[in-house]
């Protein structure tokens, strides 16, 4: 097997996608956070590869995928976008694997779409729960967003990756993300998403607030680092308390890149996870079924248009 990444570019929701894959078996797709790239998951995917067909997105905003200046970048459009992907490129159904912002796209992608995943891994995830670290807090306020759509964003943004990624990151990925986030309406594309789903109080649209809707989920996993300080750990224990059948794992030495602080455990940990038969679905516990509508009722604005690509 070749450990080379194939590289692509297609079209989907009227966007230029460039996307990555490696390996042979069921298909999985990898889907990475806020100023990120398809990169974070170098380490992992290879080993990955050993057991299935991995995918590996840049989202639209990210990377070398296009930044249209007129899209919305919600969670709805992203999660749709990713859809007509896998449209493009002929997969039905797939695993689903997201890291932070990435996370957050898997699980609208499962409230709008549930048939077309397998199993959902959600990694450090956004959207399981109000609290975030104040970067991405400081981010949604209104007279930040000329500076974060400046020319300054490429290395300011590397500065808030050296963070987040803690020893991990290298250089090269550094100066990477520098050049990708450096290109026009990187900037609006971070701005936008942020504004879509966090305020300076914290995340205001979340999975809770809908997930009631969904009939069926699947096998469901979190994985997360115990000194995470951008998305608490203790949003993945208090979905254990939401789900049954979850499958909660924590890294205690890591922080927010767990799959790059500690590949070779993460992805053997993801590795189980999908391939392990008999594997049950998650089950919304019947308390937090109840409460699913006045959740939304409390909310009230999450309640967000239906995408233009419906199934």
């Amino acid at each position: 097997m070749s450990t080379e990444y194939a590289s692509h570019l297609t079209t989907a929701n009227g966007t230029t996608i460039a996307w990555y894959e490696l390996g042979d078996g069921p298909p999985l797709v990898l889907l990475h956070g806020l100023a990120d790239s398809h990169r974070t998951w170098r380490f992992v995917a290879p080993q990955l590869a050993k057991h299935f067909h991995v995918y590996m997105l840049d989202l639209p905003g990210h990377g070398l995928s296009a930044r249209p200046p007129d899209a919305p970048y919600t969670l709805p459009w992203y999660a749709d976008t990713v859809l007509q992907w896998m449209d493009a490129v002929g997969l039905e159904r797939a695993h689903i694997c997201g890291h932070s912002y990435g996370g957050g796209i898997a699980q609208w992608m499962l409230l709008e779409n549930r048939h077309r995943i397998n199993r959902l891994a959600l990694v450090a995830a956004g959207g399981l729960g109000k609290e975030v670290g104040t970067l991405l807090r400081l981010a949604a306020l209104p007279f930040v967003a000329p500076f974060l759509e400046s020319r300054l964003f490429g290395p300011v943004s590397s500065l808030m990756m050296r963070y987040i990624y803690r020893s991990s990151a290298n250089r090269d990925q550094l100066r990477r993300l520098v050049r990708w986030n450096g290109a026009p309406n990187s900037g609006l594309a971070f701005r936008r998403t942020v504004a879509a789903c966090i305020g300076f109080s914290g995340q205001f649209l979340q999975t809770w607030q809908h997930i009631h809707k969904v009939k069926s989920l699947p096998p469901i996993a979190v994985f997360w680092g115990a000194r995470d300080s951008i998305i608490p750990v203790s949003h993945a224990h208090d979905a254990a308390k939401r789900l049954g059948r979850l499958t909660m794992t924590i890294y205690p030495q890591c922080g927010h890149c767990l799959h790059a602080e500690e590949p070779d455990r993460f992805a053997s940990d993801l590795s189980r996870f999908l391939l392990e038969r008999g594997r049950k679905s998650a089950r919304l516990l019947p308390e937090l079924a109840r409460a699913g509508a006045a959740l939304v009722a409390k909310a009230g604005r999450v309640e967000l248009p239906q995408p233009a690509h419906a199934r």
